[in-house]
């Protein structure tokens, strides 16, 4: 029996001062538009708001992921924490469609009667909300194809960053126009905006929960490949799943063609698994054919 550990550290965690950097300013903002939403009394300022405010909660639940997931496996938890990530991601996707529902709510009752709003002065919170977005996007770029939370974050910032053009549009809208019915309707926009991409990062999180196949392995590629490498006679209890994102593990029983070597068909599978697809742990175990019988299922 083999066994491959990549495990050195989960893709979140090599972006740490990234996510750091995210955390304070996008905290920081948050209470400035607060106070700029309720001062001006725009819906679409303080539906921002709670979008940013989930902003916070899942880079400090990705940061606090981090920190249990960098600690070792122990006897009780063989893989360490790994999947803390991922409950992170899940539990911001719930929050974020909640906070989506609430702002469609809120919307509709402002179209049946939209106040009045201080156009100038939510278009000066929105610029600076804007700058702080654009620096957010920049710095989480290039690292959100790596994991279930950089996307998450990513997501959220970049969806933060068009609110924030959205709302300049609208208040510029308002400012000329004196038409409030803009501020309602860029509400509902943004609660329309965030919904999909939401749902997309529940529906990740929860097929690794649930131990799914990783979208980045083909496993019936894998079965054919591990077939075709020589003194294979068969492959069953082919499984893989995700411990986090950017860690994949695998585990598969190899039986012997007549004649073939263990520790050759070994090394050769070992090399084949981790070496052609995208596994980072990899159990294998190489058995004779008459072992299967033993097995639970095949």
């Amino acid at each position: 029996m083999s066994e491959s550990h990549g495990m050195s550290g989960s893709a979140a965690s090599r972006n740490k001062r990234a996510l750091t950097i995210v955390f304070f300013t996008t905290l920081s903002y948050l209470v400035a538009e607060v106070i700029g939403g309720f001062w001006t009394g725009s819906l679409a300022l303080l539906a921002d708001a709670g979008h940013m405010l989930t902003d916070v909660a899942g880079v400090g639940l990705a940061l606090l992921a981090i920190r249990f997931g960098e600690k070792p496996a122990t006897p009780e938890r063989t893989y360490g924490y790994y999947r803390f990530e991922i409950l992170a991601a899940l539990t911001n996707a719930v929050v974020l469609i909640l906070i989506s529902l609430y702002i469609l709510y809120k919307a509709y009752f402002r179209f049946l009667n939209p106040p009045k709003v201080e156009s100038t002065t939510m278009m000066w919170v929105a610029g600076v909300g804007m700058l702080v977005n654009l620096y957010g996007v920049y710095l989480l770029r290039k690292s959100s194809g790596e994991s279930l939370n950089m996307k998450g974050a990513y997501f959220e910032v970049l969806s933060d960053l068009l609110t924030s053009v959205g709302v300049l549009i609208a208040g510029v809208i308002m400012l000329t126009t004196k038409w409030y019915y803009a501020d309602p309707l860029l509400s509902a926009g943004i609660g329309l905006f965030i919904l999909p991409r939401t749902w997309a990062l529940l529906k990740e999180s929860v097929n690794v929960l649930l131990e799914g196949t990783p979208a980045d392995v083909n496993l019936e590629a894998l079965r054919q490949g591990l077939l075709a490498e020589p003194g294979v006679a068969a492959v069953h209890d082919l499984h893989a799943w995700v411990l986090t994102s950017g860690v994949n593990a695998l585990s598969v029983h190899v039986v012997l063609a007549d004649g073939a070597q263990h520790d050759d068909v070994l090394a050769r599978a070992h090399a084949y698994v981790t070496g052609k697809h995208a596994v980072q742990h990899a159990t294998i175990q190489v058995e004779r054919g008459d072992f299967a019988k033993h097995e639970t299922h095949l």
